[in-house]
């Protein structure tokens, strides 16, 4: 299991937080997309035990930005400001397993960052066509912010990642632990859109291929 750090991002989580955009997500076929022998079956809230823990490299962010661009998170007062890019690191873009492991924090510190800020267009090519749950969630975050709606909190906290990588297969399996905070929706005026999703603690695993020199994560789903 390798342990990787998220501190630098501003998170969402893959549990009800991720799928508990209830009336905005509409994840009702969330769950979809056959999932291929080798790739995640669906998920559910029920949380993975890391059965060991070990370094892993940190997903690299920007520079911190200048005391004329400080960052602010969002509260009810308005939408966060000089929200940092997530940026990859090279070892994401590498066929192994620390290049594997690193590509999922980075698509994970995206995730963060599309919640944050509303901006799905970094997220989108990092997923294949297939894999459904990745397309709910970009329309789920890219719904909660119409109409001048915005999100505050929903930071992902931390993430442990279990793989077992084979070079000799096409798809790698993960399991990915994720802790997450609570989900709001907020409207014009900072008030409430619907009631806040709860912050959670859950467990996926994802199906990834390497083709074309980078990673790309072709199924995503819950563990129950």
């Amino acid at each position: 299991m390798s342990r990787l750090s998220f501190a630098t991002f501003p998170f969402v989580h893959v549990r009800t937080a991720v799928f508990g955009l209830t009336a905005i997500v509409l994840l009702s076929g969330c769950q979809g997309g056959s999932a291929p022998s080798a790739t995640p079956s669906e998920t559910s809230s029920t949380t993975a035990s890391p059965t060991t823990s070990a370094p892993a490299p940190a997903v690299s962010a920007t520079a911190i930005p200048t005391a004329a661009a400080v960052y602010k998170p969002a509260d009810a007062m308005g939408k966060a400001q000089n929200v940092p890019v997530p940026v990859m690191p090279e070892l994401a873009k590498e066929n192994s397993k620390a290049g594997l492991e690193a590509f999922i924090g980075y698509w994970y510190a995206q995730l963060s960052y599309s919640y944050e800020t509303g901006s799905t267009d970094q997220l989108t090519p990092l997923s294949s066509p297939t894999c459904a749950l990745c397309a709910s969630l970009r329309k789920g975050v890219e719904s909660a912010w119409l109409d001048g709606r915005w999100i505050t909190g929903a930071t992902i906290k931390s993430a442990t990642i279990e793989t077992d990588f084979d070079p000799s297969i096409s798809t790698q399996v993960a399991v990915v632990q994720v802790i997450q905070e609570p989900i709001e929706i907020r409207v014009a005026d900072g008030s409430l859109y619907q009631d806040p999703t709860a912050a959670t603690n859950s467990a996926s695993r994802a199906a990834l291929r390497f083709e074309n020199q980078r990673w790309l994560l072709t199924d995503l789903g819950l563990i129950r």
